[in-house]
């Protein structure tokens, strides 16, 4: 079904798999770095590229776009710098929080706040409702050889020929400031389709199906996933945006697709047919690896809780629900600690599993396919009046338009289902919460710890799964009973169901205005929105005090800052910084303030050991042991261990969050993803790492010397000290991995509001 290999590939007239290996003997003789030029990937960002170097990118967008729980923090942040008007197309969306009451009028206050920087910078501004934000971009903005930059994790637009990318806010803020993106060139791997997917097989199932085997191994972490093989062919262009778009569970860094016919029907379909060109590798091109999928070997799948990668068959879950499930109410009790009780077991009933809620949304499950197909499988059916219910989201509203006209939405509302607008609430714990100790099902990206919304931390834990939307919608048709599609007839499912593109919601209710800034205009701000906080630059010399040690084998953002209801609180640095770990770690925020305060006496003119006389007796242990350490020339802050955080959302409020309370450095094993590692050096914060276990508890001190200087030399090799209650001091060696030059730049400044500013002379 899905085969790794463990060596680079050459892919030779787009469909002859070639293992590195073995290409001699097949006739190759061309070297590994001159046919990685003959991949999608390389020409696409050589052509952004304007750094000269091909192997180090600085990379320049064709138009960028975020929602409302991270356009207010980037337009402030780039205000802040200097900026002016918008030099590209940026689209502000409102799909996040749009039906989300918590905190009075913040939500809308944003959302007036986002038309009125729209008209005065020169923005794109869908209002509530419209459409959710990638829907958006590939209806209006994706086309064959293009960039996007999106604040969210799910920018991914390769099916549609564009390299889309999802960072935190300070990389978008960078492109408003005219600055580039800068990494160096990815490896790429090739993700091999063949076959067809058999009936009632959607996107889902394929996209869990590559997830559950490249997750854990790291196969394609920071990588592109370039599709390719005759495989493309047997799929719509719809059903392969519901594959792309899952990519970034993988860890990838972005990915891109082949394109053919079919992608230009849908970019004409939504009138912009000149944005086509065909995309297509070399006749022979190298991969750094390969992902082979047999799509016609696919079968439904299920993603059970707590991971998209926890990826399971429907059929060998039904087979052994008592062993899997039981090992899901492990992890749910690690989850939850003493406060919670959640089972899985007490669902089954004659042998078979019964769920109590059913969600098909967002840009994974919302796309006009996938609803077509589930109302195609409840069109006359009965979704029960049990504990069973299905809620659908069309992705936007000319999709809605067309299930209307069509009577798909009907034959949904029809079999019970309730039929809602555009919006993400049920991919991040804002929409649909089930009850405690509830199983919902859910066509959607992910299936974190409370991403449906429970707040353990009140005794509260229900779960997600994730399933296609034709597996969902089987089972809504046997009243909540776990249902594979293909147990019902081939026949059900048509997957070249046609599709006409109506723009009269966006002609009418979309804010264009690229190119038409006016600067005269104001920001509206609602009393909620406030700007960021006064960030200092690092110090040479810097004490850190563990705040939080998490031993997790990977922390997601989510951890970080929650989703759902406390992203409200988005548009207020402090008053959201008051979440971060909130639901992993309930005392890191005192802890951390705590810190803070300190060091903010020590700013206003105060000694360390005046504003904190506990610090005596920490410099002195480190004079002792040898270590010439002055309070006076010492920065002070809080410092997180987790093993790999990251995962996840693109939201810089998983870094801004721990630094407007004090947040000095990150120590980990590994970072998860790049993107929450250039959040992290985005707002001041040194990504440190270290090999082996932690030395070191809550309440230990780490002093680091130098480490400013440092930051314009090597990195490989930092001495650090930590001190613990007793007095006892033990050296360990720190290192940070591969900074640009800017980024060294940047930590150095304490932010990247604050490097923008000495680079304006400001």
């Amino acid at each position: 079904m899905v085969k790794l290999y463990d060596e680079g590939i050459y892919l030779r007239g787009g469909a002859e798999v070639i293992p590195a290996s073995q290409a001699a003997a097949a006739g190759i003789d061309v070297a590994p770095e001159d046919a990685k030029k003959g991949t999608i990937a390389y020409s696409i960002l050589q052509a952004h590229n304007t750094s000269g170097d091909p192997g180090m990118l600085k990379v320049r967008f064709d138009a960028m776009a975020s929602h409302d729980i991270t356009f207010v923090g980037i337009i402030q942040t780039a205000r802040a710098s200097g900026m002016e008007k918008f030099p590209l197309p940026y689209v502000l969306t409102n799909c996040h929080n749009s039906l989300c009451a918590v905190g009075g009028t913040i939500n809308e206050d944003d959302h007036v706040f986002g038309l009125s920087a729209a008209k005065k910078y020169g923005g794109i501004f869908v209002p509530p409702h419209i459409a959710v934000i990638h829907s958006f971009m590939r209806e209006n903005f994706a086309g064959c050889g293009k960039m996007i930059l999106g604040s969210d994790s799910h920018t991914r637009y390769g099916a549609l020929g564009t390299m889309a990318v999802g960072e935190g806010g300070g990389e978008l803020a960078k492109q408003l400031l005219r600055d580039t993106y800068d990494v160096a060139y990815p490896g790429v791997v090739a993700i091999y389709l063949e076959g067809a997917p058999r009936p009632g097989v959607g996107p889902h199932d394929v996209a869990l199906s590559i997830i559950g085997e490249v997750f854990k191994c790291g196969y394609v972490k920071n990588k592109v996933m370039e599709f390719v093989g005759p495989g493309i062919a047997s799929m719509t262009t719809d059903y392969r945006n519901g594959i792309d778009v899952m990519t970034t569970e993988t860890t990838c860094l972005t990915s891109i697709w082949a394109t053919d016919e079919d992608t230009h029907a849908f970019l004409a379909e939504h009138g912009r047919g000149e944005d086509y060109q065909k995309l297509a590798p070399a006749d022979v091109a190298y991969y750094d690896g390969c992902v082979r999928v047999d799509l016609s070997a696919i079968k439904p799948m299920i993603a059970l809780p707590f991971h998209p990668s926890n990826a399971f068959t429907i059929e060998e879950l039904n087979d052994n629900l008592t062993d899997i499930l039981h090992d899901v109410e492990v992890e749910a009790a690690r989850i939850g600690g003493e406060k919670v009780s959640f089972s899985l077991l007490d669902k089954v009933h004659d042998g078979k599993l019964h769920v109590q809620q059913g969600v098909i949304a967002g840009c994974s499950g919302g796309n006009y396919g996938n609803v077509v197909q589930a109302a195609r499988a409840l069109k006359g059916k009965n979704t029960g009046c049990g504990e069973f219910s299905l809620a659908v989201y069309p992705t936007s509203q000319p999709v809605a338009l067309e299930l209307a006209k069509k009577g798909y939405m009907y034959d949904l509302m029809e079999a019970g289902a309730i039929v809602r607008t555009a919006f993400c609430g049920p991919c991040f714990g804002a929409g649909d919460t089930p009850a405690n100790n509830g199983l919902s099902i859910r066509h959607t990206t992910r299936n974190f710890p409370n991403r449906e919304g429970s707040k353990p931390g009140n005794g509260q834990l229900s779960a997600v799964a994730l399933m296609d939307a034709r597996s969902i919608a089987a089972t809504a048709a046997a009243g909540g009973v776990l249902t594979a599609a293909t147990e019902l007839p081939d026949e059900t499912w048509d997957e070249k169901c046609e599709y006409h593109f109506d723009s009269a919601p966006y002609d009418k209710r979309v804010y264009w205005g690229y190119d038409k800034a006016d600067t005269t205009l104001a920001l509206v701000e609602g009393p909620n929105i406030k700007p960021w906080p006064t960030m200092e630059p690092l110090g040479e010399n810097i004490l850190l005090k563990v705040c939080s040690k998490i031993m997790d084998p990977v922390t997601t953002t989510d951890e970080l800052i929650p989703s759902g209801e406390t992203s409200s609180f988005r548009s207020n640095p402090l008053g959201l910084a008051e979440f971060t770990l909130s639901r992993r770690d309930p005392d890191y925020v005192g802890r951390s303030k705590a810190v803070d305060a300190v060091e903010k006496q020590r700013v206003a003119g105060q000694s360390l050991i005046e504003a904190d006389p506990a610090l005596s007796e920490v410099f002195s242990a480190l004079g002792r042991a040898g270590v010439a350490a002055d309070p006076a020339a010492a920065e002070y802050g809080s410092m997180v261990y987790a093993v790999k955080p990251g995962d996840g959302s693109a939201r810089e409020q998983a870094a801004s969050c721990q630094r407007v309370i004090g947040g000095l450095a990150n120590i980990v094993s590994e970072y998860a993803t790049k993107r929450y590692r250039s959040n992290v050096m985005n707002w001041g914060m040194v990504p440190f790492q270290m090999t082996g276990e932690p030395n070191f508890e809550v309440g230990d001190y780490i002093y680091v010397p130098g480490i400013r200087s440092a930051m314009d030399a090597d990195l490989s090799d930092i001495a650090a000290y930590v001190v613990r209650a007793g007095g006892e001091v033990e050296k360990v060696k720190l290192f940070v991995a591969d900074m640009t030059p800017e980024e060294r730049a940047i930590v150095k400044a304490g932010c990247l509001i604050n490097f923008n500013r000495e680079k304006a002379g400001k």
